[in-house]
């Protein structure tokens, strides 16, 4: 069966997940700081499983989280390794984005943070809110 674009709306303690394995673009916006976040997350990790195994040439992730726990962070690293297992086994490339506010030297710095956890680049992108 294919795989099919995975969406999930965002609410005042989750992001909003947009998987699209047709584009190969993969978007995660918002906050997250869910009560259960394995759980949370269990369905985003089982569509990577599925998507890893015949992924686009080339995989695009957008990360703009405003503010994400500790918890999440964990789930975060599991996201980007499962996504990193594409270029490393020699599947496609992939691009992963950390979008964060150029005001915002916090997720500047996590994002700095997952970039030394991962093998393949993690662009730091600023934006401007205004």
């Amino acid at each position: 069966m294919p795989l099919t674009h995975y969406t999930l709306e965002k609410t005042a303690k989750t992001p909003h997940i947009s998987l699209d394995p047709g584009s190969g673009k993969l978007l995660i916006t918002g906050k997250s700081v869910p009560e259960n976040v394995v759980g949370f997350y269990a369905p985003v990790m089982k569509w990577l499983d599925e998507y890893v195994e015949d992924p686009k040439s080339t995989t695009e992730l957008n990360v703009q989280l405003d503010y994400f726990n500790t918890s999440s962070a964990k789930g975060l690293v599991d996201i980007f390794k499962r996504i990193e297992n594409i270029q490393v086994n020699g599947k496609g490339s992939v691009n992963i984005n950390w979008l964060y506010d150029e005001n915002d030297e916090d997720m500047m710095e996590a994002g700095e943070d997952f970039r030394s956890v991962v093998k393949i680049p993690i662009n730091l992108v600023p934006f401007s809110k205004e």
